[in-house]
């Protein structure tokens, strides 16, 4: 074993005159800068509204988000009522990588603080509509044996068109507050 390390060590010597000269690349292998140009090493996702108000991306990805919620006809602007429970809005960050570690896009979600809310009081009962696991299995099954084509949806302001009996009153997100 120890000769062959010598050996080894002595037919790959420095060459100064080859020094500049690359090898002849293994097929498959990329260079550096390639790797390094499709690499997302870190994408800092904003911790709070001054953090993501410094930036057009994400300044851009909110207001996309709010116009979707006026689009919808989410909610309206009313004056705050006295004998209400208002509860609070806050901006939740996340950078959206591809499956090869590029940037796909920003994305900038309004989500209620609902940890305020009081069971029975402010609500009665909770809903989530997420498939369980044995219904997509069962959906793949059938899919399987059909020879059918599936195709992905990503509906990106689903959970705005659900209708709900009670009236809710949230605060307005900071930045864009309307005095109509």
């Amino acid at each position: 074993m120890m000769k062959r390390m010598i050996k080894y060590l002595v037919e790959f010597e420095y060459d100064e005159e080859n020094d500049q000269i690359d090898d002849v690349p293994i097929k498959g292998t990329r260079t550096l800068e390639d790797v390094y140009s499709k690499c997302n090493v870190a994408i800092a996702e904003p911790s709070c509204l001054q953090d993501a108000m410094n930036s057009e991306e994400w300044k851009t990805t909110m207001q996309e988000e709010l116009n979707m919620i006026e689009k919808n006809a989410t909610w309206k602007l009313v004056d705050k009522p006295t004998n209400k429970n208002v509860i609070g809005v806050k901006w939740v960050y996340k950078v959206k990588l591809n499956s090869h570690g590029s940037l796909n896009k920003y994305k900038a979600r309004l989500v209620v603080k609902g940890h305020s809310q009081l069971a029975g009081i402010d609500f009665t009962e909770t809903f989530a509509p997420v498939a369980r696991f044995d219904t997509i299995r069962l959906l793949f099954a059938m899919v399987a044996q059909k020879g059918w084509l599936i195709y992905q949806l990503d509906v990106k302001s689903a959970f705005l068109n659900g209708e709900l009996k009670e009236e809710i009153y949230v605060e307005q997100p900071d930045g864009y507050v309307k005095k109509e």
